[in-house]
């Protein structure tokens, strides 16, 4: 029974003692942070710079295709059907043959009767007087999957028999695609640059701190401390930087994205484009900020230190 209890005991002082060591580590990581005031401000302002320039960049890249959604379910193919069809019956007919063009979202049928009325509903009473409803050809409206294929779809429609022209706004749908191009490229190339730019900072803040504890990294090691317990220090100083800047870098986005986006929506450019809310991404935005903060200073700790454990 005496020996159960001193085992007991026993544990417990090996436990409240590392729990006593690892908890020292972490004070030293956080108190190495205010030793180092000035370089722990930069390593944090530039971690919040490159995830605002990264994070803007990936907006722009979510709401130019949320746009483009937009434009592919406004912008309209209209596909004539040939003039010597002139039943209707024989014209709706053809819309299976449409509907089987790749590409083809959805399909619908506008006769020429009610093609004239829609004409009437747009323009004066006086103005369509006299016109008569065989000016106007049977027609498909027709909605896309994918707008960046506007030109081969159109090509492919009017290769179908009855189909005598093709009408599509082509250089919208490549003006847009472009667009949505060139910025997706950027925003990649600029998020690897910022990421190695972050790290680099980090490491570098951190390895100041390393330098000025050499001497005790070197005592440390010669009594045997473990790599681990050298580096977790260092580790909860990147650690700490980074959770700082990828926070404050989200909440400045937040800020920098609602200015930006009210001034918008009330501005002219409301009127033709829709901006996506800050609040259906917050989520993600935040854990992808965190995230990249807590991978960019763990990595930027341990890197720091690497070269004086010899590992």
């Amino acid at each position: 029974m005496t020996v159960e209890i001193w085992s007991a005991t026993e544990w417990m002082g090996i436990t409240v003692m590392r729990l006593s060591r690892y908890s020292y580590l972490i004070r030293e990581g956080f108190r190495s942070i205010t030793t180092h005031g000035f370089m722990s401000f930069a390593s944090v302002t530039i971690i919040m710079a490159c995830l605002i320039i990264m994070g803007s960049f990936s907006l722009l890249s979510v709401n130019i295709d949320a746009l483009i959604k937009d434009l592919e379910n406004e912008n309209e193919m209209v596909a004539y059907v040939d003039e010597s069809i002139t039943d209707e019956n024989e014209a709706a007919a053809l819309q299976s043959s449409i509907e089987a063009v790749p590409n083809v979202a959805s399909v619908e049928f506008v006769s020429r009767t009610q093609a004239m009325d829609n004409f009437m509903s747009q323009y004066d009473s006086d103005f369509s007087v006299g016109i008569d409803e065989d000016v106007f050809r049977h027609r498909f409206v027709i909605q896309l999957a994918d707008i960046a294929l506007m030109s081969d779809t159109k090509a492919a429609l009017e290769s179908v028999d009855g189909v005598a022209k093709v009408l599509a706004h082509l250089e919208y749908a490549d003006f847009f695609v472009t667009v949505r191009n060139i910025v997706s490229v950027v925003s990649l190339v600029l998020i690897v640059i910022l990421v190695f730019v972050s790290v680099f900072i980090m490491s570098n803040t951190i390895k100041l701190a390393t330098f000025g504890r050499r001497e005790e990294i070197a005592i440390m090691k010669m009594v045997g401390a473990s790599n681990g317990f050298i580096r977790l220090p260092f580790v909860v100083e990147g650690l700490v930087l980074g959770i700082l800047g990828g926070g404050l870098a989200y909440l400045a986005e937040w800020g920098l994205y609602t200015l930006i986006s009210s001034e918008l929506v009330s501005g002219l450019a409301g009127s033709f484009i829709s901006i996506v809310p800050f609040s259906s991404m917050a989520m993600p935005i935040l854990a992808v900020y965190m995230a990249t903060g807590i991978l960019v200073g763990a990595f930027g700790g341990v890197n720091a230190i690497r070269n004086y454990l010899k590992v």
